[in-house]
């Protein structure tokens, strides 16, 4: 299933040229459009290498987020002000930090099962949110408290453990979950370069899950000499493989600079997601979701 978009996301990245006739200062087009690349063979290979393997079981019985850690207060943000700090990391506490009553918390499934993992104390979920000190703007926490939250993960939602942190001037609690993900497992097959190769483009991230699994939304990679990013679905019972690429574009004299954008590109599904792994066909592995910073780095 083949979807586009044409709306565009300046990243801070410059990769050297992106594309044929894609260079400073030069001209895109050559008025004939060129087909899509054919994703399939590739995407075989990987749900092949994954459905069943040992790497697959593994995934199934971990807790892998497949949203942010992160769940903002309800009224965020008051201005761009709070926003650009969140962005920034630039925290400072104003505030005592409660020590974690217990060594680990358990994750529950609405589906059924759960798990067991080290809980993370407030202190150092504090950090990950503070990774700046710098000048204002900055958000004030003024204390925490142990709560939980529902996270969506790859075997559904689930129940977790969070720090509500208190924010100045916020009537409802930033919520950090106090779990780090379970270890990923080594991928059963490999990446196909470190450049885009046969069409093929890495995923950026994938951007949100329809409540119902329908459909993925994902940031995908284009340059600008081209109409943006397109990416293809090859579903299996027990993965879908997502396969990005470029659509060209059939404009002449168009002005050409090898910047590098990300597209959001909805991809709908012939059935819901459910527990199937969501993988990316150029790199072999997991795709990782992502939140207003970037990728998780969990997944990196």
């Amino acid at each position: 299933m083949r979807t586009t978009t044409s709306r565009t996301v300046q990243l801070l990245i410059a990769l050297g040229l992106l594309a044929a006739g894609c260079g400073e200062g030069g001209t895109a087009g050559s008025g004939e459009s060129e087909p899509a690349p054919d994703t399939n063979p590739r995407a075989l290979k990987v749900a092949k290498a994954w459905d069943g393997s040992p790497a697959a079981e593994i995934w199934r019985k971990g807790y892998y987020p497949m949203a942010d850690a992160v769940q903002l207060p309800e009224d965020a943000f008051h201005n761009d002000a709070d926003k650009e700090a969140y962005i920034t990391d630039n925290f400072v506490l104003r505030g005592d930090l409660p020590k974690a009553p217990t060594k680990a918390a358990k994750v529950t499934w609405q589906h059924g099962g759960s798990l067991t993992l080290p809980l993370m104390k407030a202190r150092e979920a504090y950090d990950r949110l503070a990774r700046s000190s710098g000048p204002p703007p900055h958000l004030t926490v003024t204390g925490a408290k142990l709560g939980e939250t529902t996270l969506a993960t790859s075997r559904g939602p689930a129940t977790v453990p969070a720090w509500l942190f208190t924010i100045e001037g916020y009537d409802t609690p930033l919520k950090r979950v106090a779990l780090d993900p379970s270890k990923l497992p080594e991928p059963p097959i490999g990446p196909v370069g470190n450049s885009p190769t046969d069409g093929l483009w890495e995923l950026n991230e994938l951007v949100e899950v329809a409540e119902d699994g329908r459909s993925v939304t994902v940031h995908a990679y284009h340059g600008s000499c081209d109409d943006g990013p397109g990416v293809d679905a090859l579903e299996t019972d027990g993965s879908v493989v997502l396969s990005a690429y470029v659509v060209d574009t059939n404009d002449e004299g168009l002005p050409c600079t090898s910047d590098l954008h990300t597209g959001k590109v909805t991809v709908r599904l012939d059935r819901p997601l459910g527990d199937r792994i969501l993988l990316d066909a150029f790199t072999g592995r997991p795709v990782p979701h992502g939140n207003l910073t970037g990728p998780s780095p969990s997944w990196r």
